[in-house]
């Protein structure tokens, strides 16, 4: 899920590079949708694996 993070924001810089202001700001758009859905699943496995720990 990370990488596709990444890819979305390679995608972006170069869209930026090459003036195409649309499609960068509808890349980062997705790519921040995505961090941000990833930071919510590792700290849920996090929390997951703690109270399993604990057992």
């Amino acid at each position: 899920m990370l990488r596709l993070v990444i890819t979305f924001f390679i995608i972006a810089i170069i869209a930026a590079i090459f003036g195409f202001g649309g499609i960068a700001a509808g890349a980062v758009g997705i790519a921040k949708v995505i961090f941000f859905i990833f930071l919510v699943l590792f700290v849920i496995s996090l929390i997951a694996g703690g109270v399993r720990g604990w057992k």
